[in-house]
């Protein structure tokens, strides 16, 4: 995705000058050379790359909820990505660690139903497996139709308050009881389009993961020289599956790949799995349908996924929206027999006073924070983490948030490139979160003197490069409180008027 190139750049640039060193230097303008919290946390605050931004930082005990610092804690924000901390929370109280999604083939009547409820880890080859279950039962002449049921979910496939001209990327993908993802990130409503260089002045060579055949590709990119540059954009078309490949790839460049939504995930998969019964030998004379599957279905195949317990991992560590968005209809669900996100959302907020959290006190239009209409309070995520801490879950939860500084993909996640050699590295477990003009970090820190902190750090309406540097100095200073305090300037994002500059590793695909 060409616009996402400029902000890697930007987002490598602040990881590698998050912080400047002084040796033996005094604390910051402001703080205490005695390491005082309070005033440490008010001096970072004063960054120049905060002024005119709304932003709040709250840090209790965890143990006793003594508030140690507090400014602006019950402000409303947007919170971004720290909405998946209410939304993984409800979801472990409501659907339970062992929740799997079940994907099934029967039927009727000549009929073969398709039934799915929302898996987003089902691969190509999942549904290849699937057809072959099918065929191992016996049936290998279907004389009526292939019918696609995505009923368990409603019709409603992207959420209030999102933006239009993010359709065509993975981050936005459509919301299908009946889906697909590329790869094991499970990026689900998604396809990867690998682009492979060809010989010089010619067309680079094209290839989509899960491919069935019905995806339209324009492709007008060229291969550039050995050594030149490689700017690749792929993109799609609103409202049907064209894709547009544009741009240049160098003759000895890398494949390039570039994960790209489809549009309507029930019909692709329908396609998918159609490609798949005839390569295991099963015949379908009819037509593709789509309706709920009747009762009285025989069930001849079906596919279980991973338990909520382990999906917790790839959705949290690398801060998957249609992971938040599935399990949310998943909760209308199984509280009101309706997958619509009123329901899922209605769910959630009648679970929040268990997780210590008002449910009047906040904004909540999706799962995952990807609407600009959500909004919420520190004080109600440090809420929220402290009260998760008795749950029989909290273990599972805490274990699956990126850990700061951690290089390993899959444990430090969003994290795995901040605050390395810090007093926070394999210390901080927290939840990132960012829109264009919006930065948020919460989480759990164990400090020097061995004290349990949570905390909460969301900021709206900054200029120029997030202030994750900032919020990493916050996170390292707790890490460090009670022992001997490294006074590490956070260094200020830079002004460079790019907007994608914002974008963390995740909506990138960087992680």
């Amino acid at each position: 995705m060409f616009r996402f190139r400029s902000a890697l750049a930007a987002s490598v640039a602040l990881i590698s000058t998050a912080f400047i060193v002084v040796a033996g230097a005094s604390a910051p303008a402001g703080a205490s050379a005695a390491g005082d919290l309070p005033q440490d946390l008010t001096a970072l605050l004063a960054n120049p790359a905060l002024k005119g931004a709304e932003v709040a930082l709250v840090v209790r005990d965890a143990d006793t909820g003594t508030a140690l610092f507090d400014s602006g804690g019950g402000q409303q924000l947007l919170p971004a990505s720290n909405e998946k901390l209410l939304t993984s929370a409800a979801a472990l109280d409501i659907l339970g660690p062992d929740y799997r999604f079940t994907t099934s083939a029967a039927t009727l009547n000549g009929d073969l139903y398709l039934k799915g409820t929302g898996d987003p880890t089902m691969l190509g080859p999942d549904y290849d497996a699937l057809a072959a279950q099918v065929a191992a039962s016996g049936v290998r002449l279907v004389r009526g139709d292939l019918v696609a049921d995505d009923t368990w979910f409603d019709s409603t496939r992207l959420g209030t308050g999102w933006s239009w001209d993010d359709e065509p990327y993975y981050y936005s993908g459509q919301i299908s009881a009946l889906t697909m993802s590329p790869d094991t990130d499970y990026d689900a409503g998604s396809v990867i389009v690998t682009i492979t260089p060809g010989k010089v002045g010619e067309a680079p060579k094209l290839t989509v993961t899960p491919d069935n055949g019905t995806l339209k590709i324009v492709n007008t990119a060229t291969t550039g020289a050995a050594g030149s540059d490689t700017s690749v954009n792929v993109d799609r078309d609103h409202g049907v599956n064209t894709i547009r490949v544009s741009g240049t790839i160098a003759a000895d460049a890398d494949p390039d790949e570039e994960w790209v939504t489809v549009w309507d995930p029930t019909a692709y998969v329908a396609r998918l799995f159609r490609n798949a019964l005839a390569r295991h030998g099963v015949h379908v004379l009819g037509r593709t349908e789509f309706r709920a599957t009747p009762a009285g279905a025989k069930t001849v195949a079906s596919h279980q996924s991973m338990p909520l317990s382990q999906l917790l991992t790839p959705f949290l560590k690398l801060s998957n929206n249609m992971h938040a968005e599935i399990l949310t209809k998943a909760i209308g669900r199984a509280k009101s027999g309706q997958g619509s996100w009123d329901a899922g959302i209605a769910g959630i907020k009648a679970d929040l006073p268990s997780l210590g959290v008002d449910p009047k006190a906040l904004r909540m239009n999706d799962g995952s924070g990807l609407s600009r209409m959500d909004s919420l309070t520190a004080d109600e995520l440090c809420d929220l983490l402290t009260a998760a801490r008795a749950k029989p879950w909290f273990n599972v939860w805490y274990q699956a948030l990126p850990i700061a500084g951690n290089p390993d993909r899959m444990v430090g996640g969003t994290l795995r490139n901040r605050m390395r050699n810090t007093a926070a590295a394999n210390n901080l477990h927290g939840k990132t979160g960012s829109l264009t003009g919006v930065s948020s970090l919460s989480g759990y820190v164990t400090a020097a003197n061995g004290q349990h902190l949570v905390f909460s750090m969301l900021s709206n309406n900054y200029l120029g490069g997030a202030p994750t540097s900032i919020q990493d100095a916050v996170g390292v200073r707790l890490a460090e409180n009670g022992g001997t305090i490294t006074h590490l300037i956070p260094a200020t994002p830079a002004r460079t008027g790019n907007p994608d500059a914002d974008l963390e590793c995740s909506w990138t695909h960087s992680c």
